[in-house]
């Protein structure tokens, strides 16, 4: 478990400040910054912490937006926030509701941010959806017999190929297009979120393609 008050958390380096390159370096700025989708808003901490509540700080549970991992959040004590919220984690001089934040496993989160967590990995994949259709354009093989491909459920040899020979044919460039032109493919964004909760819930899984990767 990783725990981070200063976000060292794979905090990116500062961007240019070179007045010279103002809108660049803002833009740099932008891409940089580290999001993070809010799952549970717990004002007055833990229920198992059994300090005096007054000494207890506001704690959220979220989900990153670039890899996928869990986190609880320590916030600001003027923080205003709710479930759903973008917030941002890194870097350090970005963040303004978060104090601070440490990556939890799957069985750390509440029941409430368990209940939220498809609804957040559903809304990131909507938000990013040209970087998971390229999964099904970039996928490639882990061993001699076993294809990044073949990760998603459902999807066996044969849908593969089928997968790989349109590719061929040219890039999917959506969702809706995978669907189209994969005959078999039935709902390429869910068999995707799906594999996002699994690799979540389970820690034990040899291969990720999802949770734990950087972007």
């Amino acid at each position: 478990m990783t725990t981070t008050d200063g976000g060292s958390d794979g905090d990116p380096p500062e961007a240019a400040t070179d007045d010279a390159d103002t809108s660049e370096g803002t833009e740099s700025e932008a891409v940089d910054r580290r999001y993070a989708v809010v799952l549970d808003y717990l004002q007055h901490g833990r229920a198992d912490d059994d300090r005096p509540r007054h000494r207890k700080s506001p704690l959220a549970y979220a989900l990153g937006e670039r890899d996928f991992r869990l986190f609880e959040l320590t916030l600001s004590d003027d923080a205003d926030i709710s479930i759903g919220d973008r917030v941002v984690i890194g870097p350090t001089e970005a963040r303004d509701a978060v104090a601070g934040f440490k990556e939890v496993q799957y069985g750390d989160i509440s029941n409430t941010a368990n209940a939220e967590l498809e609804y957040a990995i559903e809304a990131i994949v909507d938000e990013h959806e040209e970087r998971f259709v390229d999964f099904y354009n970039d996928a490639q093989p882990i061993t001699l017999r076993l294809h990044q491909l073949n990760l998603l459920p459902g999807i066996g040899k044969k849908l593969r190929n089928n997968i790989l020979d349109q590719r061929k044919r040219g890039p999917f460039e959506s969702f809706e297009e995978v669907e189209e032109r994969v005959s078999g493919l039935h709902n390429p964004k869910e068999v995707l979120i799906e594999r996002i909760i699994e690799e979540l819930r389970d820690d034990d899984l040899k291969y990720k393609a999802f949770v734990g990767r950087e972007e």
